[in-house]
């Protein structure tokens, strides 16, 4: 028998219209859409975030002034200051007698006894010639008066200091001084007779002072001021000049022959700010310094009072010799040196502050915080409020406008007694205190200043502390600013 061929599904699939139809229809049947709700993805969130955070703090950065901040050190700084001062001696000028011819027979500065011969005249020169060859003769010049001579000259070489090299010529001329009155002494022995024969003539005459003291060869004007006469004026002189009374060889009646200086007390005036002359009103002694020698001593001083001007008057008890022809000098008052916190002097600035009583303040909850109790204009009703406290004084503490107003009414704890914010205010010095990201203020107590820096005293109520980090520029911040570095 004849097989027909078989045929494969597919054919069957091709050749039955229906059959497909079928099939198709199943096939969609089993296709169902399915509605997808809104899924929250936790990534894309923490995502979108994170760019909103960057972007914030670039807007921050572009459009915000970045402090500068300063970390706080412990600093000295040494009070030390320099002025000029003005020296007051007990002296007087004498004057020639007669003319004629000039001899010294005593060095500048020495002192002198009423017994001893400063200077003489020779009216018609003839003694005076004779002087001044024997004031070049140098054998006539005794092994003791050399012995003197080598002394002074090793006391000098063995406290020189190359810093002072002027003090060189000064010791050279007082050597020369020196030399010059031993020899004019020797004349004066060896010429006795001729002298007693010249002033039984009244052609020469010999001089001695009428008091012990200093013989000084100089004069400058100053020789009448005194500490209550002294003026301004004489003080700020910028043309000071001094006469050199050993230039001359002849003299004229009534010529300043030389000055006499009486008393080994002397004073310096030195003219001192309102502020050091405050800081030493509580005080009777003071450590100076002469700037020109670095000699160092602790005198005693007063305050005097000039023209509105405060002048420090040294009184000097010894060294008037050492200083013997000096009219100014340089003086250092060494007020010693304040230690505590140093900040530059760009972070310190003043903020207002509301003052209140203290008796206003009352415990509040279990912080025991001071607190104030403020009165609602409209409700009459009390609200608690914990102010910051910047500072304090006997009666008050020091708020800002944080959780206070102007105008805002007060009530006193247990009374009916009301007190109105901003009846009192005033002003704090201190620096803006940068540690958390935000600015706040601290006041500070100021012990020393100088150009650059301020040293104020650590370990103040509501001040800073040491490596605090402050605003460098105090006057451009404001409290509770967000710092941006």
């Amino acid at each position: 028998r004849d097989v027909a061929p078989s045929r494969g599904l597919g054919d069957v699939y091709k050749r039955q219209p229906f059959l497909r139809s079928k099939i198709v229809s199943r096939k969609n049947k089993k296709v169902l859409k399915y509605r997808t709700g809104f899924n929250l993805n936790i990534g894309f969130i923490v995502f979108f975030v994170i760019i909103i955070y960057v972007i914030f703090h670039i807007f921050t950065y572009f459009t915000s002034n970045p402090v500068s901040e300063y970390e706080v050190q412990q600093g000295t700084i040494a009070t030390n200051n320099i002025y000029k001062g003005m020296i007051i001696r007990e002296e007087s000028v004498v004057y020639a007698e007669e003319s004629g011819n000039l001899n010294y027979f005593v060095s500048n500065s020495s002192k002198v006894a009423t017994s001893d011969v400063v200077y003489s005249v020779d009216t018609d020169g003839s003694i005076a010639t004779q002087i001044t060859g024997a004031q070049n003769d140098a054998s006539a010049i005794t092994d003791e008066d050399a012995g003197k001579i080598i002394t002074d000259i090793n006391s000098f070489s063995s406290g020189y200091n190359r810093r002072y090299f002027s003090k060189v010529y000064t010791f050279k001329n007082d050597l020369s001084a020196q030399l010059t009155q031993v020899l004019s002494q020797n004349a004066l022995t060896s010429l006795a007779d001729t002298i007693s024969t010249a002033e039984a003539n009244n052609t020469f005459y010999t001089y001695k002072p009428t008091a012990p003291g200093i013989v000084y060869y100089g004069i400058d004007g100053y020789e009448d001021v005194t500490t209550d006469s002294f003026t301004l004026d004489q003080y700020n002189n910028t043309n000071y000049e001094e006469t050199d009374l050993t230039d001359n060889s002849t003299i004229n009646q009534l010529d300043p022959v030389y000055k006499l200086i009486t008393s080994e007390n002397w004073n310096i005036l030195i003219n001192v700010p309102d502020n050091v002359a405050k800081s030493l009103n509580d005080k009777s002694v003071i450590k100076i310094r002469f700037c020109d020698d670095d000699y160092t001593t602790t005198v005693s001083f007063s305050l005097l009072k000039k023209d509105d001007a405060f002048f420090l008057k040294l009184n000097m008890k010894n060294s008037l010799i050492r200083y013997i022809n000096e009219r100014f000098t340089n003086i250092e008052l060494v007020l010693g040196a304040d230690t505590g916190l140093k900040i530059p002097n760009s972070a310190i600035t003043k903020k207002e502050f509301f003052t209140i009583p203290k008796d206003y303040f009352t415990a509040s909850g279990d912080s025991d915080a001071s607190s104030l109790m403020i009165k609602d204009k409209s409700s009459g009703s009390v609200n608690i409020v914990s102010p910051t406290i910047f500072s304090q004084n006997d009666d008050f503490y020091f708020v800002d406008d944080e959780y206070l107003k102007d105008g805002d009414i007060i009530v006193k704890p247990d009374s009916s007694s009301t007190y109105r914010v901003g009846t009192d205010k005033d002003k704090l010095t201190g620096v803006y205190n940068i540690n958390k990201g935000y600015a706040v203020f601290k006041q500070i107590k100021v012990l020393a200043s100088n150009d650059d820096y301020t040293i104020v005293e650590a370990k103040t109520p509501y001040g800073i502390s040491l490596y605090d980090h402050i605003a460098l520029d105090g006057k451009s911040v404001k409290e509770n600013q967000t710092i941006t570095k």
